[in-house]
């Protein structure tokens, strides 16, 4: 029985659930440290590295983006102090992700903080605060920031197959193909998962890993099997359609090829069709127009397919 291919993509489903009723009031220590945060800002924003520094208990610790160490208030608002002096018009937009109280008296933020520099680009880092209740008051026991990592160059390319990622099912009453997609670090390639569980037969995995070719300038593709078949694709867009000129091995020793077209219908299903199919020089049939769709649950009765084709 020749190898089932596993099939790329869909768009990204971007739904949100609005709650029905009033948001729950906040809790007390975490609207203070909420203030603080904004005070925080505001001391920033003016250059007053006395007041930033203020934000701190007096044995606080800052880790900067570059890794530098400045331990206590004294060596912080000098830190500061030599910030502001060499970036006059610095500013700063801090977005806090959560707040977590681990006890009365301490608590974790996490969140996002961009930096600007006037007649320069905007600098974003993660940061992760510890806080400490001193009396009435929440200070920074420490805070460290790192730089939001860049997207690799591969990616300009590779974000109009963003609408890949997520989970995605092709099932019918003789099996099915599930697959994973998700980016890689940096978004520097596409990596995905798959499984076909065929009725009566034996389950095949593997992996495939999508990315840019900076020497052909093309997008292309590379998948394994787990029987030790392997395989390449060139992919190329027309409109809302991707064609996929794809090439294999198979565990044999067969060569395969096939032209295989993946059509956008909505957020939540794709077609795809396979022509041109040749294994060890001989032709084979086409594979019929077939619909996959997101697997979700609400979705999962949806889906309406056929086995894929071979490559």
């Amino acid at each position: 029985m020749l190898k089932l291919l596993v099939i790329l993509g869909i768009c990204l489903a971007a739904l949100g659930l609005a709650a029905a009723e009033s948001p729950p009031k906040p809790n007390p220590d975490e609207a203070a440290i909420r203030n603080a945060v904004q005070s925080y800002i505001e001391a920033f924003n003016r250059g007053d590295a006395a007041a930033v520094a203020g934000h701190w208990s007096n044995d606080g610790e800052y880790v900067s983006p570059s890794g530098e160490k400045f331990k206590g208030r004294k060596k912080i608002e000098e830190a500061f102090k030599g910030l502001f002096a060499q970036n006059k018009g610095l500013q700063v937009q801090v977005t806090p992700d959560s707040i977590r109280l681990e006890s009365p008296n301490r608590a974790l933020e996490s969140g996002t903080a961009i930096v600007t520099r006037p007649g320069q680009a905007p600098e974003e880092t993660r940061y992760l605060a510890r806080h400490v209740k001193r009396g009435s008051e929440w200070k920074l026991s420490s805070v460290t920031e790192e730089e939001v990592p860049q997207n690799a160059p591969g990616y300009e390319h590779l974000k109009e197959l963003e609408w890949l990622i997520g989970d995605w099912i092709d099932a019918d009453e003789s099996g099915n193909v599930e697959t994973t997609y998700q980016w890689a670090k940096d978004k520097s390639f596409i990596t995905a998962s798959f499984t076909v569980n065929a009725q009566g037969g034996r389950d095949l995995q593997g992996t495939q890993v999508i990315g840019w070719d900076p020497v052909k300038k093309t997008i292309k593709s590379w998948v394994f099997d787990s029987d030790g078949g392997f395989g390449e694709g060139t992919w190329t867009r027309q409109g809302n359609q991707w064609r996929v000129s794809a090439s294999s091995v198979l565990a044999t020793g067969e060569k395969a090829s096939s032209l295989n077209t993946y059509t956008i219908v909505d957020n939540n299903t794709f077609t795809f069709q396979s022509t041109g199919r040749e294994v060890g020089g001989a032709l084979l049939p086409n594979i019929r127009e077939v619909a996959v769709v997101r697997k979700e649950p609400a979705r999962q009765s949806a889906g309406t397919a056929g086995k894929r084709g071979a490559q």
